[in-house]
């Protein structure tokens, strides 16, 4: 489309919670967006999967439409918010052969499909925005992809998903069990009745996907990331994270190195404890943050709402002022770049360090048995806490190790098991932030 050109026509796919508020700002706030965008952003249908379902009042209803493959065909701008794998891939690669440029914040779709997606965009030579995949209203996305395009980005450590956050948060300020702020964060909204994707680290996964993509100029994808949720996390870890200066988050890490001298990619998620004194320990409630550490420009930290319709929506509307502009004038957005092509390593490459908390016999010698063990499996200690149980002649031992490949640190547990002095090792948490 040539400058000056009157509109831009606009397909919306999805009419949910974030699809409503896109669809009020475009309606409301239609001339205010002609000004930035320098053009006429022509809402020319709304695709959802029944046109019966009753809307917010604020829907055109003669807009809406169930041939949602006949939509993105008469569109210049594809918003897609139907979510999932299917139809939204076939939509989008649709829309892309079309000529159309598309706005997307499919996750799950970009963790698993995004190389398919990024190739179809380029040879097209159209955009594919994602914002709103990645932490909501924080622009993150963007940061990564154009402010340090420049730079060399060395990891990236986050809090990415609220519900998660909201519910350790919980179990922290107020004591509650999992289950108990589980149930509270269903009920104010933050968690869906089926809580699984954030609860065991799914979520998280398939944006530390995308966001290692990005920052690391290789295609990573979700059956790449590793991932251990939260559900196992319990009062007692909690409150002997308090006793060491250390609270528990789930987080996501996305870093590159070299691991037996090969280099490569090392993408994770899993709950871990940090300082009470790292910024991210006072990441509250449902709120995402994320740290961007880069050769140039040190540490970045991206902080703010991660979840809901209007927040979402910001992030939405932010791509398609981007995308209009290059719809007029005829350009193109920096796209996903992979010439790195760095291999993702396994997880057992990953170096890192352990606490683990165990219950053993209350009698001379035992700590010396222990750290024995561990020592012998080259793993280091850094610090041993012991205290009392009220079981008679049980004790417990708070071990915190120094930085070890995750495969020596994961045998030194297991071999921990097999000792007659140990009752049962009560948990095992990775620290970081330090």
């Amino acid at each position: 489309m040539n400058e000056g050109a009157q509109k831009v026509r606009v397909a919306v796919l999805g009419c949910g919670v974030v699809g409503t508020e896109v669809v009020r700002t475009l309606v409301e706030h239609a001339d205010e967006l002609h000004a930035r965008t320098g053009t006429r952003l022509d809402l020319v249908g709304i695709g959802v999967r029944s046109v019966a379902t009753p809307r917010d009042s604020v829907v055109p209803t003669d807009l809406l439409t169930e041939d949602l493959t006949g939509l993105v065909r008469r569109a210049d701008l594809v918003i897609e918010l139907l979510g999932g794998i299917e139809p939204a891939r076939a939509l989008i690669l649709e829309a892309i052969g079309s000529g159309a440029s598309v706005v997307t914040a499919n996750k799950a779709l970009l963790a698993q499909h995004g190389p398919q997606l990024y190739a179809a965009a380029d040879d097209a030579r159209v955009d594919l925005f994602f914002e709103a995949a990645v932490a909501g209203a924080v622009p993150v996305v963007r940061g990564l992809r154009e402010s340090l395009a420049g730079d060399r980005i060395t990891r990236i450590l986050g809090i990415m998903n609220g519900t998660t956050n909201y519910i350790l948060d919980e179990m922290t300020a107020s004591g509650l069990d999992f289950e108990t702020a589980l149930a509270q964060a269903q009920q104010l909204g933050y968690a869906e009745a089926d809580p699984t994707s954030d609860v065991e680290g799914l979520d998280a996964a398939a944006k530390a996907a995308i966001l290692a993509s990005l920052a690391f100029h290789s295609r990573t994808s979700l059956a790449d990331v590793p991932a251990q949720g939260i559900r196992d996390i319990t009062p007692a870890d909690i409150d002997s994270a308090a006793q060491t200066g250390h609270v528990i988050k789930l987080l996501a890490i996305a870093e590159v190195g070299r691991y037996d001298g090969t280099p490569g990619i090392a993408v994770r998620v899993h709950p871990a404890l940090v300082p009470t004194d790292h910024p991210l320990a006072s990441v509250r409630g449902p709120y995402n943050a994320v740290f961007v550490e880069a050769e140039a420009a040190g540490t970045l930290m991206f902080y703010g709402a991660g979840a809901g319709g209007v927040a979402t929506s910001s992030a939405v509307l932010g791509d398609v002022v981007a995308a209009a502009r290059n719809v007029v004038n005829g350009g193109k957005a920096p796209s996903e770049s992979a010439h790195a092509a760095l291999t993702s390593m396994p997880p057992e490459a990953v170096r890192t360090r352990y606490q683990i908390r165990i219950e053993v016999v209350d009698r001379p010698g035992v700590l010396a048995e222990v750290a024995a063990l561990v020592a012998g499996r080259g793993i280091s200690i850094e610090t041993v806490r012991q205290g009392a149980f009220d079981v008679d002649d049980v004790a417990e031992l708070v071990i915190v190790t120094h930085e070890g490949s995750e495969s020596a640190l994961a045998a030194t547990v297991v071999d921990l098991d097999t000792l007659d002095v140990i009752k049962r090792i009560t948990s095992i948490l990775r620290v970081e932030g330090n």
